[in-house]
């Protein structure tokens, strides 16, 4: 049995004894959950989910994981929960989902094998869909999986995952890879799995689990088109409705050999070329061989600081590991050795190139180094501005409070007052003594500036003090000041000296990764859909004239967003934030002021900059970035975003139409205060087939053109998720599809 490098076997094994310990079967809930004929109504929380399906684990294997876990009605509703979409409703989640089917009726059709898969299918041309209830039942089947794998699979798997998204694969290529020299990307021909393929899969499935009924649900899966894994494509992790839920979990499985393969690779290389101490001549350095590897789903990096024929050998090892025992066609023309110095390298829909570290982090210039001292004068001249306010204001007051005191003395004629006003006065000048010693004395710097004042001889630069010293000793302090400014113009001319060999050692040494977003690609995008006219300045887009102003507002904000959030990691990400701030905005503009007919300054006045628009209560709404919202954006907030292809190649359009009312097409939402859109694709307006790379972008993937003009019902904040690209078509029930002519 293979454990995950970070999960030790001692550990592993000490959590599933817990779980079978006397103790624990009396503590813990999940032990209550397993009688399958009790009425459930709350989802599981995942340390509960993890404890049914460890229960199932003895001799190194997972037994009956379907009978045992994915059909309790407490694992069918917690698979409801992480598939619910719906808006606030007063319903739980357990009343919406009973008056659709019976989880404790479909448990019992699985566990005893008799669900049918088929019934559950809806076909559109080439392209099959699950209802809702598949749904259900796929995605139990992939949070059962997903305890059992993830912690097994290797540390540079990426994709599927939580908390394993595309920016944790570049934070670690950016923060871990040093020195790169050759590097090759492992590319795939355009190949959907075939039935060997499946085969092989269900293999590496009974490895780990002993079901015969989950092999036979993943075979019918794949039979039926369900689950559909197309390697060398552009649809894998983005979303599309052609894409199942549990691919990329499937596919993590099938490349699973191959990563322990690398690892052993990796682990071999460190144990001939072992960590050393540098020399103490600080001229000598040393550089052990390192071999990196970033696997995103199909995607496959691997990256060697050694020789080119050590690369060689790597590639070669893992082209027959990928042919001989996963049975995939390796494009071998592009999978090519390129030099990571000279040569980019496309990976994740970015450019990867090693570069030395003063690119990444250039030296200020003189300009930037006067601006920033500039600044940093103005800082100090405000805060002491505000300190004088501070001081100006208080002794304001205490004027007051003298003249309100002598006003008291003059009323009382000499006579003492009813009460002390003295010492009335005295105590509140003894707390202000008191606040300033505390703020003096709490303060560092402050000691420090009166410190240096006191000691730094100053007052011999006095003009009644120097008339009255010996001229010796004026003599003798003016020339111990000049020698002190001397010292310290010396001192910072070896510290620059000193940082400048520093980055010049740096930059002849070591080679740090830098990640670019396309530029290339994201200009021909903006001008492919419509942003920009040939001259590359923002023009209208007709087709959005049929939409609401707010959805066209938001669809704007759905591809400005994606695209920040995509590229946020990038170097230059101030190109892609141009892009948003200048071409989509005023394209967004300008498709507004074409459809009310009025000038662009019109729409400017009446929209903003900020593109405010009105709710339905009056309210004001902002849903595409500020100005200075995407000027604070940087490489700091990471996530898994999703490609932006998904938002750009899909508009929704109303439809004005006497159709009965429907349901929304949301997972579980019941709103009947639905509108019915039509799906318009990019690639069947434009008459472009997306497989042409002259017209089409390269890497961008589409959505299954069988989707073309097909209708769907949507409630007023699940078509808002849609626009803004929090929602894809993936999330809707396909028996919600609806053919209007």
């Amino acid at each position: 049995m293979v454990f995950h490098p970070r999960v030790h076997p001692s550990l592993y094994n000490r959590r599933i004894s817990f779980l079978f310990s006397p103790s624990s079967r009396n503590l813990s809930t999940a032990s209550l959950l397993l009688n399958s004929n009790q009425t459930v109504t709350e989802p599981l929380a995942k340390s509960e989910l993890e404890s049914i399906v460890l229960k199932q684990y003895s001799h190194g294997k997972f037994y009956n994981l379907v009978q045992n876990a994915v059909a309790l009605p407490s694992v069918l509703l917690t698979a409801c929960h992480s598939l619910s979409l719906a808006a606030s409703s007063c319903d739980s989640l357990t009343d919406r989902v009973s008056r659709r089917f019976s989880i404790e009726e479909m448990g019992r059709e699985i566990r005893d094998g008799r669900f049918d898969i088929r019934s559950c299918c809806v076909g559109f041309e080439s392209l099959v869909l699950p209802n809702l209830k598949l749904k259900v039942l796929i995605e139990a089947v992939r949070m059962v999986l997903e305890i059992v794998y993830d912690d097994r699979f290797a540390t540079f798997s990426y994709g599927g995952r939580v908390g394993m998204g595309r920016h944790t694969a570049i934070r670690y290529l950016k923060n871990s890879v040093e020195n790169p020299r050759w590097w090759f990307r492992v590319s795939f021909a355009r190949e959907v799995f075939s039935d060997r393929n499946v085969d092989r899969l269900c293999v590496f499935v009974e490895e780990k689990i002993n079901d015969c009924l989950l092999v036979e649900m993943i075979k019918k899966l794949f039979e039926f088109g369900i689950l559909r894994i197309e390697l060398g494509g552009c649809d894998n992790g983005r979303g599309f409705p052609q894409e199942c839920g549990l691919s990329s979990l499937l596919i993590n499985v099938y490349f699973d050999g191959l990563d322990k393969e690398i690892q052993d690779m990796r682990l071999k290389m460190k144990l001939k070329n072992p960590q050393e101490d540098a020399t103490s001549n600080d001229s000598v350095f040393y550089k052990p061989v390192n071999v990196y590897a970033v696997r995103y789903l199909d995607e496959i990096l691997l990256i060697t600081s050694g020789s080119k024929m050590l690369t060689m050998e790597l590639k070669k090892k893992v082209v027959d590991v990928l042919e001989e025992r996963l049975d995939l066609r390796v494009d071998r023309v592009n999978t090519s050795i390129h030099s990571a110095v000279s040569d980019k390298i496309s990976f994740l829909g970015m450019y990867l190139q090693a570069v030395p570290p003063s690119v990444l982090r250039p030296p200020m210039s003189e300009k930037a180094v006067r601006a920033m001292k500039k600044y940093e004068r103005q800082k100090e001249v405000r805060r002491l501005e505000l300190r004088n306010a501070r001081e100006r204001n208080r002794k304001t007051l205490g004027l007051k409070i003298f003249r309100h005191v002598l006003k008291k003395l003059k009323q009382s004629n000499g006579f003492r007052c009813e009460y002390e006003i003295e010492n009335e006065v005295r105590e509140i000048f003894r707390s202000w003594g008191e606040e300033v010693m505390q703020e003096f004395m709490g303060s560092l710097d402050e000691r420090w500036k009166w410190h240096w004042l006191l000691t730094r001889g100053d007052f011999l630069s006095l003009r009644h003090i120097r008339e009255k010293l010996p001229q010796d000793l004026v003599d003798a302090y003016d020339e111990f000041q000049e020698q002190e400014l001397d010292d310290e113009e010396r001192r910072v001319e070896e510290e620059e000296e000193q940082r400048y060999a520093e980055r010049t050692v740096q930059d002849l040494t070591k080679l740090c990764m830098k990640v670019s977003a396309p530029e290339e690609l994201v200009r021909k995008a903006v001008k492919l859909v419509g942003f920009t006219n040939n001259m590359g300045r923002p023009r209208p887009i007709s087709h959005l004239l049929a939409l609401e102003d707010s959805d066209i507002i938001k669809w704007y904000a759905g591809v400005g967003r994606t695209w920040l959030d995509f590229f946020c990691c990038c170097h230059n990400f101030k190109m892609v934030k141009i892009i948003v701030s200048y071409h989509l905005r005023f394209s967004c503009i300008l498709t507004l002021a074409e459809k009310h007919r009025s000038t662009k300054r019109e729409a400017i006045r009446h929209y903003t900059k900020d593109l405010k628009v009105s709710d339905p209560y009056g309210n004001e709404e902002m849903h595409f970035p500020l100005e200075r919202e995407v000027k604070m954006m940087g490489d700091k907030n990471l996530s898994n975003p999703r490609p932006v292809d998904g938002t750009l190649s899909l508009v929704l359009i109303r439809l004005a139409s006497d159709e009965p009312l429907h349901s929304c097409a949301a997972s579980f939402c019941e709103r009947s205060d639905t509108t019915m859109y039509r799906v318009h694709l990019l690639q069947n307006r434009l008459q472009i087939n997306p497989l042409d790379e002259e017209k089409w972008v390269r890497g961008m993937g589409t959505i299954h053109s069988a989707l073309n003009r097909k209708c769907l019902p949507l409630c007023s904040a699940h078509i808002s998720d849609v626009y803004l690209g929090k929602l894809t078509l993936q999330d809707v029930d396909g028996s919600s599809f609806i053919d209007l002519k």
